[in-house]
Parts: structure tokens; C-alpha cells; sequence
């Protein structure tokens, strides 16, 4: 394979051959090969292994983008498939949340009563069973309260919070506005209208917003899968001596 320098990887994507060395150090990248007198040189592998990963970050997120090139780099396949279901799992709960949430401010905004009432039927949560549910952690939602987003009622002998049909929708709703990257103020002030059912235009909005970004997150998802299937391909033939 022919050998490149750093500043040719760099130059590709508009970055830093230091971002380069970053990126080679965090293991995104493969370890470069080493010239006699110490210079690094890459090869197609570390250009497509960039690639993929420069390609991944808009699509799953830095973290997650990390932990897939970093499992493929380790020989980790199945591990890196497995972080990719995730996030495509979690951008499913996402689309479900939020026609969900439409639904609700649709019913509040043309139903009989726009009062907003909690669904019949469902159980109460303590913070606990709240927060697994969520995938965050008691204290988050603590602060949430802090912040006024949620008013849980006390279950009278313990004390204890207690999250009715309301409280969950609230909760559900201020966890999707949050991965949208709404700061808590503003979330406060949407899940306050959706409670009185008067000025939706502003939950509207944000949910347009956010409906947006998941579309761009599914698109860039599309893109991030092709340049991860070219890296796993050649990763392949490379293995196998067909390259």
C-alpha cells in the first residue's frame, strides 16, 4: 500500500495533524507505521479508518463513534455491530417519544377537554422504577424537579415521590427535549404549556426542531454505515491477504 503522512489525512477533512495524532492515540485510528527516523506514515487503512469515524460522530454521537472504531481496530467485530444496534435503538425510542409527545399536544390543543389530564390507567412510579425507565439517574430527575419541570405528588405514610400518568409524560418529555440539547429553563417553560394546554406554538416549534435533527441523525446514519462497511471490508481483505 502506498504510505501517507499525517498532513495527508488532514488535509482530506479540513483538520489538524494533530487531530490526526488525537485520533490515532484515542485508537479511532490504527497505530501508524514508523519511518526509520521516527516519522509516522499511514496507509488506505488509516485513511478509510478515518473516514468511517469522521463519519460516525454526526451519526452516533463522539462517544459511541469512539467505542465502535476502537472495538474494529481491536479486531471486535460483533462488539461494534452491537454499539451500532444501540444507537439505532435508541434513535427508534427517540421517534416514539416524540409522536408520542405530538400526539399529546394535538389532544390538548383540538380535544373536548384541553385541560391537561393524565392518561387513565397508569400505575404510579417511584423515582427509582422512573429513572431506569429513562435511563437516567434518581438525582437527574431530582434536579428536574428543582428546575420545575416535574411536580411528583409524596405517597402520604413515607413521603415518598410518587410519578402518576402526568409526572411520566412530563419526565418522557423533558428527556427528549434534553438529547435535543435544551437547556432545563427552556424545557420548564414547554412542559409547563403542555400542562395548561395554552401557547403550544413554542412545544411546537421544538418539536418540529427535534424532529428535524432525528432526520439528520437517521441520513447520517445512511452515510456512516457505507463508510463503515468500506472500513470492515478492507479491514477483511487486508486480514486475508486479497488486498
Amino acid at each position: 500500500m502506498d504510505h501517507l503522512r499525517p498532513s495527508d489525512l488532514a488535509r482530506e477533512h479540513g483538520i489538524s495533524t494533530q487531530a490526526v495524532r488525537n485520533y490515532e492515540r484515542d485508537g479511532f485510528i490504527p497505530l501508524a507505521e514508523r519511518t526509520p527516523s521516527g516519522y509516522r506514515t499511514y496507509t488506505e487503512v488509516h485513511a478509510t479508518a478515518l473516514r468511517a469515524y469522521l463519519a460516525l460522530v454526526p451519526a452516533h454521537g463522539h462517544a459511541v463513534s469512539g467505542q465502535i472504531m476502537r472495538s474494529l481496530n481491536a479486531g471486535e467485530l460483533d462488539a461494534a455491530l452491537t454499539a451500532v444496534d444501540r444507537s439505532h435503538g435508541q434513535l427508534l425510542r427517540d421517534r416514539g417519544t416524540l409522536d408520542a409527545v405530538g400526539q399529546a399536544v394535538e389532544h390538548l390543543t383540538t380535544g373536548p377537554d384541553t385541560a391537561a389530564h393524565a392518561p387513565a390507567g397508569a400505575e404510579p412510579l417511584s423515582v427509582g422504577e422512573l429513572a431506569h425507565r429513562l435511563g437516567v439517574t434518581a438525582a437527574t430527575l431530582r434536579n428536574w424537579e428543582v428546575a420545575g419541570i416535574l411536580a411528583p405528588g409524596r405517597e402520604p405514610v413515607t413521603g415518598h415521590r410518587m410519578y402518576g400518568a402526568a409526572d411520566i409524560r412530563d419526565a418522557e418529555l423533558a428527556h427528549l427535549l434534553r438529547r435535543g440539547g435544551y437547556p432545563l429553563d427552556q424545557i420548564a417553560v414547554v412542559v409547563e404549556q403542555i400542562r395548561t394546554a395554552g401557547g403550544t406554538q413554542a412545544l411546537s416549534a421544538a418539536l418540529d426542531d427535534w424532529r428535524q435533527r432525528l432526520t439528520a441523525r437517521g441520513l447520517s446514519m445512511l452515510h456512516a454505515a457505507a463508510r463503515l462497511a468500506q472500513y470492515v471490508a478492507l479491514l477483511d481483505s487486508v486480514q486475508t491477504g486479497t488486498s
